[in-house]
């Protein structure tokens, strides 16, 4: 029943991304406006941590079965896909080291931040 209790508080909050993304006139996707709203539901406490952990874990751990249904409807569109593989690829591995870039440099920030704190 917990488990269940979890997940209804995540779809919840899923539902009412969704909706902002109804509402809103701004090119932003219904999972992005979810994500945003949990963690500031979240940060101020409205919802508490140990009320979503457990199936949080849980939804992280099979998230490599949910690439499957992408993987193949990529492999059935590949007529369509295969005149720009090049420039996506491209512009995929362009921002594959952009974000890993920009990660870093803010990691870097929050750990050099945390140490002058503690000092």
């Amino acid at each position: 029943m917990k488990y269940l209790k979890q997940f209804l508080i995540i779809l919840a909050v899923s539902l009412v991304g969704e909706i902002l993304k109804a509402v809103l006139p701004l090119p932003i996707p219904a999972s992005i406006y979810g994500m945003v709203l949990m963690f500031l539901l979240l940060l101020l406490g409205v919802i508490k941590l140990e009320q979503v952990r457990d199936t949080g874990k849980f939804l992280i751990e099979i998230m490599p079965v949910m690439f499957i249904p992408a993987g193949v409807g990529l492999m059935s569109s590949w007529n369509v896909l295969a005149p720009v593989l090049l420039p996506v690829s491209i512009i995929t591995v362009i921002t594959i080291f952009t974000v890993m870039g920009a990660t870093g440099l803010i990691s870097q920030h929050i750990i050099r931040q945390g140490k002058k704190e503690v000092e």
